[in-house]
């Protein structure tokens, strides 16, 4: 992959190139890289975060859209390749970190194993509910993720977004829908699954089952909230990952 398709993937809204650590962010169906701004400034400069861009939304519209969470994992884990020189953890929301989780996966099958992944707002990989959402109509679809209650909530009360937007959130709700874990290994890095307790798309006892997926510490924690929990409880989030990578630090 050429340095400047790994741009395209890859936004560094805060560069801290003293940070110890760095935070590889993976937005949730539909979502795209801007989600993590906020997370960045916060962060930066003890942690510095990477947001990946998804094709064919915002600046990236015009490209093919993918909707298989298998090419994704190949296509981010290639665009990764030169930010793996320091420590790095992943943080994945709802889709993001089913996608996570295999992106993790191909890292550890290449000898580079992720200082953790925040496993947010999803069941395990291996649990499996038969969704189908993204065979549904425009109205249907878009009847689901408004019940979700995520930060588009405005954006999807304009017509002319909608259209825009649409196409991306099918291909994502694909991705997402029609994932299967394949056997095969698992992970050795720390796991920490966080999910709200009221969140339709992951109960705890699904996001619990994360502790399956890994043979290194495991940890969950749950907020009150629904699936978009992460809103109103920022703060809370980051300081957990703060404390987790400052005590990994503490063991090198």
């Amino acid at each position: 992959m050429t340095a400047s398709t790994a741009e395209d993937w890859v936004r560094r809204f805060h560069p801290a190139p003293a940070a110890p650590h760095r935070l590889l962010c993976l937005p949730h169906a539909g979502g795209s890289a801007s989600y993590f701004f906020p997370v960045s400034r916060s962060l930066s400069p003890g942690i510095e975060v990477l947001a990946v861009q998804y094709p064919g939304r915002q600046d990236r519209r015009a490209e093919p859209l993918i909707d298989s969470i298998e090419v994704l994992a190949d296509r981010v884990t290639e665009a990764i390749d030169g930010w793996t020189d320091r420590p790095l953890a992943i943080f994945g929301h709802s889709m993001g970190a089913t996608l996570g989780f295999e992106v993790a996966r191909r890292l550890e099958k290449r000898g580079v194993v992720p200082a953790a992944l925040f496993a947010s707002g999803r069941r395990a990989p291996s649990t499996h509910r038969d969704e189908r959402f993204h065979e549904g109509s425009d109205a249907e679809l878009l009847a689901n993720v408004r019940s979700l209650a995520g930060t588009e909530q405005a954006l999807l009360g304009d017509d002319e977004i909608v259209k825009m937007v649409l196409p991306a959130i099918r291909a994502d709700y694909r991705a997402a829908e029609t994932y299967r874990y394949p056997e095969g290994p698992d992970l050795s890095c720390p796991v920490f699954a966080m999910v709200g307790d009221d969140d339709p798309k992951a109960t705890v006892e699904e996001a619990g089952g994360w502790a399956q997926h890994t043979s290194g510490p495991f940890e969950l924690k749950v907020f009150p909230g629904g699936h978009f929990y992460l809103n109103e409880h920022t703060p809370a989030i980051l300081d957990t990952i703060s404390a987790h990578l400052q005590a990994t630090s503490s063991r090198i």
